[in-house]
This record gives C-alpha cells, structure tokens and sequence, in this order.
C-alpha cells in the first residue's frame, strides 16, 4: 500500500542520515586518542595509557557502527524483504567485544606497573591534555545519546554508552593521578587501572546481551507490549477478540503480529476496515516504524481456537 511504501522509504532516509553522527563519533576518537597518547608520554602514568586503549577501541567501535549503519540504510531487496536493520546489532555486538578485548590489555599493563612501580611526571600538564579530551568524549556522548533514542538506534546508543564509559573512566583516571601527585603513592595508577577495566567489562557486557537479545528476536519491552493490550481493549468494546500475539524488535523496526476473532456476521469489507485501523492505532501507540500483520477469523468457529498457541 502507498502509505506502507512511504513509511519505509522515511525510515531508509532515517537510517541513512544516522552515518553523519558515526563521523561525528570517529572525528572525536581521533582527536581524544592524540590528546590521551600525548598525556600518557607527558605522564608515564598507566592509568591514562588505559585511558588512550579504550578511546582506541571507541574509534574502531565508531568505523564498525558507520559501516553497520550505513548497511543498514540500504532498501530491502528480494533477499532481504525485510530490509537491513538488523546489521546494526553487529556493530553493538562488536563494540561489546572490542571493549572486554580493551580492558584484557588495561589488567595485563595495570599488573606489569604493580611489579614496578614508576615515578609520574609532568602530571599538571598531562592531567590538563586527558581533561580536555573527556570534554570532548562528554559532547560527543550526549548527542549520540539522544539522537539514538530519537530514532530507536542501537549503534549509536552503544557507540554513546562507549564514550559515556570513557568519560567515566577519564574521570577516575585524572582523579587517582591527581591524588598521586599530591601524596606519591605510585600503586594508586595501576589500581585505578584495574578498576576501570572491571568496569569497562560490565558495559561490555550489557552491549553484547543487548545485541544478542536483538539477533534472537527478543519480543518488544513490556512498557510496549501494555501499549499494544492497550489498543486490544479499546477493540474489544467493539466485539473483537484477539489471540496469538507474537512481537519483536529488529533494531529500528517493530513487528507485531496478531489474530483478530470477528463475528461471523460482519463482511469481509467490515472486518478489513476494523482490521485496517487496528493496524493504524497500533502503529500511531508504538510510534516509530512498525510492521503489523492481523489474521481474520470468525469467533463461531472452533477451528479458530486451535492456534491460539502458534508458533509458541
């Protein structure tokens, strides 16, 4: 239908101008990756070596997320009928992987300094140079943050997480480095290392749950699925009845596939109106792009009544 054809050539268009922002993410990783390398030089620190590693994986993370999006904008095709929106999870996944393979690289430098200890130097200067790119990391990490929510993105959302994590992780980093300045206790930058790789591997694992969460066709959220039972009653009032609801989410795209149960007495042409503004209402409640697929049987049949478990 027209309206259908129009809904997916907005949601490609969506997709497509997604890639802007992913340059966005690799312009910043560049620019944090020289300022975090140049700290480390100044400093010796370990801590704000681990600092640059991540800020090296959050640029790969960025390429992989261009790449991703990028596929994922493109049409369906007779293969992929659905379109391409799934490639999305690869990138979050990926970033899921490049992060706990980053913080395997902070525990193996961390654990090297604790067997010798090092004097820091130049640490007004170096902790000034880190400030500067968490800055930047911040900026970058909120747009993507809401730009991903915008527009039900989970390559950008992971690649904001990841640089939200950096953000963190600097801040942490800059606070132990400052204290070893003003107390000598050198043991504190590796330590601080160490905790800020457990702590880039719990977000590395909520990436890489979410992500295959989506690969399994996981079914919509609850606060979804009450929207939808929501539109359901409203029908019920008008003597329809519903089984066999089965959703899930494709990255930006919703489905949503259920069986209406409509008196035996209303025509075809009745019932495909009621059905067609089901259809409508259930895309206007979930908002965003929405695929909706209703089965019509009559109530009177027993027959209808014998799929209420379908491919459950």
């Amino acid at each position: 239908m027209p309206h259908k054809k129009a809904e997916h050539n907005d949601l490609m268009q969506n997709r497509a101008s997604l890639t802007r922002f992913a340059w966005l993410s690799i312009g910043a990783a560049v620019a944090t990756i020289a300022l975090k390398t140049t700290a480390y030089y100044l400093t010796g620190s370990v801590g704000l070596l681990s600092d640059a590693i991540e800020s090296l994986v959050n640029l790969v993370g960025a390429g992989m997320a261009l790449g991703m999006l990028t596929i994922a904008a493109r049409p369906a095709d007779e293969s992929h009928v659905y379109g391409h929106s799934k490639a999305e999870y690869f990138a979050s996944a990926t970033e899921g992987l490049l992060i706990l393979g980053a913080s395997a690289g902070i525990v193996s430098a961390a654990v090297q300094r604790l067997r010798s200890p090092q004097a820091l130097e130049q640490l007004g200067l170096g902790l000034g140079v880190s400030v500067m790119a968490s800055v930047i990391n911040f900026l970058v990490a909120r747009r993507l943050t809401v730009e991903g929510k915008r527009r039900n993105s989970i390559s950008l959302e992971a690649d904001a997480q990841h640089l939200m994590t950096d953000v963190w992780t600097s801040a942490g980093v800059i606070a132990a480095v400052a204290i070893v300045a003003l107390t000598g206790w050198t043991i504190l930058d590796p330590l601080i290392a160490i905790l800020v790789a457990l702590n880039i591997i719990w977000t590395g694992y909520q990436l890489m749950s979410r992500s295959v969460a989506g690969l399994m066709d996981a079914s919509l959220a609850p606060k979804e699925i009450k929207l939808i039972e929501d539109v359901m009653e409203k029908y019920r009032a008008r003597r329809v009845t519903f089984h066999a609801l089965l959703t899930r989410q494709a990255a930006a795209r919703q489905f949503v596939s259920v069986h209406m149960l409509v008196p035996g007495a209303w025509t075809v042409h009745d019932a495909h109106h009621v059905a067609e503004d089901f259809e409508a209402d259930i895309r206007n409640a979930l908002g965003g792009a929405v695929t909706v697929f209703t089965h019509l049987e009559p109530v009177e049949d027993e027959l209808s009544m014998e799929d209420i478990n379908l491919d459950r």
